[in-house]
Order: structure tokens, then C-alpha cells, then sequence
């Protein structure tokens, strides 16, 4: 099956087209902005030598960064979404939103617009998800482990589904040809695990289910199970209940292209000639009647009785 699919131009209310790689960017970079205004205020708020760090930590940060207790993490159940959005210093914003816009603008290239935003989210919940039951599975009853924010897995989701796809997509085709993606796909992924706190070993798992992630997306999409669907058909569905032009009754592609009808789209019929009606004259004569002619043999008696033809 076709895995690109680049007709998928939605319009804001204005006209614009929508960019899903620049909406996640704007997302994490506007929730940068935020955490950094309530970061300042904290710290103008408490005298020196209070523990900024973990007011901070545990009553703004932690309303939208996952908790490493599961109790805390389901009781804000949203925070399995929501840390993928989250840049806790400026030097990792910038790294990942460049290394965002580079693989996502790859994967969009291969496979339209209609897969990113569903394959960010997939990776987000799974990889959050194994980070919070690997927590518990070491560290039961402490708060050991730092709140789990970021995009490196849904980053490194998209790396390899998009390598997955096309392995020798070339980048920077002046270096002797390009340098083919599986290779930059490397380099990030050894980067990334390079600069995980060694002390946090459940960092290591959600990064490997956010490149399992990638891989099975693409894997499941080859297998003819899209699993970008039922999201874009959703997304469609709320968006059209604010759009006064939409169509109530919208034809499906297949319906644009192709007729219903309740016949056959032709029928063979016999050659109306002398000698062929002569053999089934002969066949009523000699076998007892017009009950024991075929069906076919009928009709081309009627239609002899209805038509004027000359013997050949």
C-alpha cells in the first residue's frame, strides 16, 4: 500500500494552512515561555535558602511534567500527554526542537502531513507510560527518580519511523552525494542516550519504547493498519462542528469516482442468425417442445420474434 499521503490541507478559519511539525514546535516553545515566567516569580517570592527548587518542582513543574509515582501520575492523568511538550532548560529546547523540525520535516516529506501528530502522540503515551511502571518497579515507595519531561522519545519515534520508511534518504546532498538518513538517525540516537542521567535508568527504558514506537507505526502500516485514522477522522469531525461551510452529506472518494448500479455492467447475447434459429426449431421438433430449450435458447427465440434479421 501507499504510505505518502500529502492531501491533507487543512485550513484554519483564516486561511492558513496547518503545519502539524510547527504546531508541536509552538506548543513547547509557548510552554517554555510560561515555565520560565512562574520559574522567575518563584524565585522572587521566597527568601534565600528556601527550597525554590522543589516548590517548583513539585507544585508547577509537576502539574504538566510526569510524576515518577504512579498514584500522582494517574491521579493527573492529562501529564501522560503533556511532558512531551516540556523543556525544563534553553539548551534542550533548542537541541530538540532542531532535531524535531529535522526529522519531522523528513517524515512529513515521505508521508504527508496526516501520521506526525498521531505518531507523537503514540510514542508520548507509551513511552511515558513505561517510564511511570518502571519507576514503581524500582523505586516503590521513593520519589527517586526526577519528573519525566521532554521530546527525546516521540523525537526519536519519528527518526525511526521515517528511517524505517526510507533508510538511504539523503540530507545534505553537496557532502559527496548526501549523507543517508539511517546514518543521522545514529548520531542522534547516540547523543540522546548519551546525555541520560546515569542515575535514572527508567529514562533508558522510555526512550527504547519511544524508537519501538516509530518502528512498529511503520511496521503496522505496511500490514495495511493505519493507526493514524481514527485520529484524523476525529480531528475532522470536531473541526467541521465549527465550520458553517461544511458538507453534511459528503461523498466518499469512492462514491465521486464510481456508479452504483443494480445490473450487470453488460450481458453476452447470442448472434441473431438463420442457422442458429434453425438448430433450436429442430431441437423443439425433435426433443418435445419449447420447455426443454434452454434458458439462453429463449431469449433468443424472443428476441427473433422482435427483431427482423437477415440469414448470412
Amino acid at each position: 500500500m501507499g504510505i505518502s499521503d500529502r492531501n491533507y490541507d487543512s485550513r484554519l478559519s483564516f486561511g492558513t494552512r496547518i503545519n502539524p511539525l510547527v504546531i508541536l514546535i509552538a506548543i513547547s516553545m509557548i510552554l517554555f515561555v510560561v515555565l520560565a515566567f512562574f520559574k522567575a516569580l518563584t524565585y522572587l517570592r521566597f527568601d534565600e535558602g528556601a527550597d525554590v527548587v522543589g516548590y517548583f518542582n513539585d507544585n508547577i513543574l509537576g502539574t504538566i511534567a510526569l510524576s515518577p509515582k504512579l498514584g500522582t501520575a494517574l491521579a493527573k492523568i492529562w501529564t501522560f500527554l503533556t511532558y512531551s511538550f516540556v523543556q525544563v532548560s534553553v539548551w534542550e529546547l533548542i537541541a530538540n526542537m532542531l532535531w524535531l523540525w529535522c526529522f519531522g520535516f523528513i517524515f512529513i516529506d515521505i508521508t504527508g502531513n496526516k501520521k506526525l501528530v498521531p505518531l507523537f502522540i503514540y510514542s508520548t503515551l507509551l513511552s511515558g507510560l513505561v517510564y511511570v511502571l518502571v519507576c514503581k518497579s524500582m523505586h516503590p515507595e521513593t520519589h527517586a527518580f526526577p519528573y519525566c519531561s521532554g521530546s527525546g522519545a516521540c523525537i526519536l519515534a519519528i527518526a525511526v519511523a521515517a528511517t524505517t520508511i526510507s533508510p538511504n534518504y539523503k540530507l545534505l546532498p553537496m557532502l559527496n552525494g548526501g549523507v543517508s538518513l539511517w546514518i543521522i538517525t545514529l548520531i542522534y540516537a547516540v547523543i540522546d542516550f548519551a546525555t541520560i542521567s546515569p542515575g535514572v535508568p527508567a529514562m533508558y527504558f522510555s526512550q527504547l519504547t519511544g524508537a519501538l514506537t516509530g518502528f512498529l507505526f511503520i511496521y503496522l502500516l505496511r500490514k495495511g493498519y493505519d493507526g493514524s485514522e481514527w485520529m484524523n477522522r476525529l480531528y475532522d469531525w470536531f473541526i467541521n462542528l465549527f465550520n458553517p461551510e461544511k458538507q453534511e452529506n459528503r461523498k466518499k472518494i469512492k462514491d465521486s469516482y464510481f456508479y452504483k448500479t443494480s445490473g450487470a455492467p453488460f450481458t453476452k447475447s447470442a448472434r441473431l442468425t438463420q442457422q442458429r434459429l434453425d438448430a433450436i426449431l429442430d431441437k423443439m421438433n425433435q426433443s418435445g417442445g419449447y420447455d426443454t430449450l434452454t434458458q439462453e435458447e429463449k431469449d433468443f427465440l424472443t428476441r427473433a420474434s422482435q427483431e427482423d434479421f437477415r440469414s448470412k
